[in-house]
């Protein structure tokens, strides 16, 4: 990142300044160069979500998350960086995985420190291509409206602010700045998690810029998603003339759900609940196949690998000794466990926050599920925080998706001065 500026010489004495007699001084008053920084990248920011709301890319409208691709691409080069655009190959294969998936957009700025830090978002929606005519970009008061606005292009301009904003302030003591914007985050990631997970191993400290809550919060722990999918081979046979020469799948998935019922653990946070079964073809048809699905949900990685082996094992207990029984555990998304360092690096955050004399929330318990910071924390030897993008409300929605324009200013600060303090090492260890 070319990072030169005479404003140099004037932040770092700010900073000092603000460093100097302690904590407690140090965090009692925004420090001046990055709080004005920030309030010059609002009009702009507003202008790159409206960029961003008018490319439609919905996670299997693989060419619109192709040209939003391209125009990230061209931001952040413009900006310095080494950019390319990943495609995905290293495909999981989930139940519900297109044939082809968005790509990824890969950046990094090069500093003068040692710190490495990764800053995530995903640029794919929820929604059908030719629905933006519904939800076009457009600003009402304090909210900015606009499809997938919130969920997540807020999070990919934040990013891009932000980087714009440590140019400008010509900061540049960290070692590494790494940007991997996601193209096929609504669908479980499954082409981008295993690039996450790489990237994610080698770094002290990881962003995700999914949205900050409408009461301003930071996340630490999500819950984990998983899947299981059971199916049952019989034989058909005509139920009335002669039903003897069936073997009735629906009676053996019957068996078979009433055995796998009493696997959650709600004390412990794992769920599994049946939700979708199907069988049998005809009233007068002994039915020669059945299947049901399963939406589990796990606190912990450990609780997902012992439920599915569970699974395999009862399932071996059948009713009726010549049906085939298989059942299939994926995991969807990692949970995200909140660590010591993470809720270190997050106190810090809400000391920042603090600056701007407004409140913030750590969730360090997991309430939710459907991260990709999840999957930058598999391996992660640094801290892992969610939520530094803007508030708002409404994803997923038809008609009432936006962020809060006020949220704008407090969210680029936030992210500079986080990216700035473990950059020179100014995050207290818990």
């Amino acid at each position: 990142m070319p990072l030169t500026s005479p404003r140099l010489h004037v932040l770092r004495t700010c900073l000092a300044l603000a460093f100097l007699g302690g904590a407690h001084a140090a965090l009692a008053a925004p420090v001046g160069p990055v709080h004005e920084a920030a309030q010059a990248q609002k009009q702009g920011m507003l202008d790159t979500m409206r960029d961003l709301v008018n490319i439609e890319s919905g996670s299997k409208d693989v060419e619109g998350v192709e040209r939003i691709a391209e125009l990230i691409r061209d931001r952040l080069k413009a900006l310095g960086g080494k950019v390319e655009i990943i495609p995905a190959t290293d495909v999981f294969r989930l139940d519900d995985t297109p044939e082809k998936v968005g790509p990824m957009v890969h950046a990094e700025f090069k500093g003068t420190g040692t710190k490495k830090i990764m800053l995530i978002a995903h640029m794919d929606t929820v929604y059908r291509n030719g629905m933006l005519k519904d939800q076009p970009f457009r600003v009402d008061g304090d909210k900015a409206y606009g499809l997938g606005i919130a969920d997540d292009k807020h999070g990919v301009a934040t990013i891009i602010h932000t980087l714009t904003l440590l140019q400008k302030l010509d900061f540049k003591d960290f070692g590494t700045l790494t940007v991997l914007i996601n193209g096929d985050e609504e669908i479980s990631s499954p082409g981008a998690r295993s690039t996450i997970t790489r990237l994610g191993a080698d770094q002290d400290a990881i962003f995700s810029f999914e949205g900050g809550g409408v009461e301003p919060r930071l996340t630490l722990a999500t819950s984990g998603i998983g899947a299981a999918y059971l199916t049952v081979q019989g034989k058909t046979s005509h139920a009335g003339a002669r039903p003897e020469g069936g073997v009735n799948a629906l009676y053996e998935l019957a068996h078979q759900l009433l055995q796998l019922d009493k696997l959650s653990k709600p004390e412990d946070g794992l769920k599994l609940n049946w939700t979708v079964a199907q069988a049998g073809t005809n009233r007068n048809v002994i039915p020669g196949q059945a299947t049901a699905q399963a939406d589990a949900r796990a606190l912990r990685v450990s609780d997902f690998d012992a439920l599915a082996r569970t699974l395999e094992e009862r399932v071996q207990k059948k009713l009726l000794p010549e049906s085939k029984v298989s059942v299939k555990f994926e995991v969807r998304r990692p949970p995200l466990e909140a660590t010591e360092a993470s809720r270190a690096l997050a106190q810090h955050g809400v000391k920042i926050y603090q600056e701007l004399d407004l409140p913030m929330k750590v969730v360090d318990r997991a309430s939710g599920g459907g991260t990709d910071a999840a999957f930058a924390a598999l391996k992660a030897r640094g801290p892992v925080i969610e939520g530094m993008g803007l508030s708002g409300f409404g994803a997923h929605s038809n008609d009432a998706e936006y962020i809060q324009i006020n949220s704008i200013v407090p969210r680029l600060y936030l992210a500079s001065r986080m990216i700035m303090d473990v950059s020179q090492d100014k995050v207290p260890a818990k």
